[in-house]
């Protein structure tokens, strides 16, 4: 699977647990880390841990992908999960605001999420 569609699959699953301010971003000229960073905030211990799970447990069932490390735990609200070419950050607002990774990552473009369009009838 392509880097971009991991990316996109992964906010699609984070947004399954209303993850709040999914962020895909673009760092493939600034990396040689990773293509995409996905950023999903959670409000709280069990919140962060359904996000993580919808991620990991999609992406093994349906997709047959295990990351390739897990960093950080629910009690320090941050955990990264490293897929190789995209690494998705979820964390509580607190951090997020904190360590601020967009401002960081400040010139890596925005991955924009498809508008939802209403059929014609």
């Amino acid at each position: 699977m392509d880097s971009r569609k991991l990316a996109l699959l992964c906010r699609e699953f984070a947004d399954n647990k209303k993850a709040e301010d999914i962020v895909i971003l673009d760092v493939r000229k600034l990396s040689s880390v990773t293509d995409y960073f996905v950023l999903a905030s959670g409000t709280s211990d069990p919140h962060l841990r359904a996000i993580i799970d919808e991620i990991t447990d999609e992406l093994r069932d349906a997709h047959h992908l295990r990351p390739k490390a897990v960093d950080g735990t629910l009690q320090a609200a941050w955990v990264v999960l490293d897929y190789f070419d995209v690494i998705v950050h979820v964390m509580r607002h607190d951090l997020r605001k904190r360590y601020d990774l967009e401002t960081l990552w400040g010139d890596a473009p925005r991955v924009k999420a498809r508008k939802h369009t209403a059929a014609h009838a």
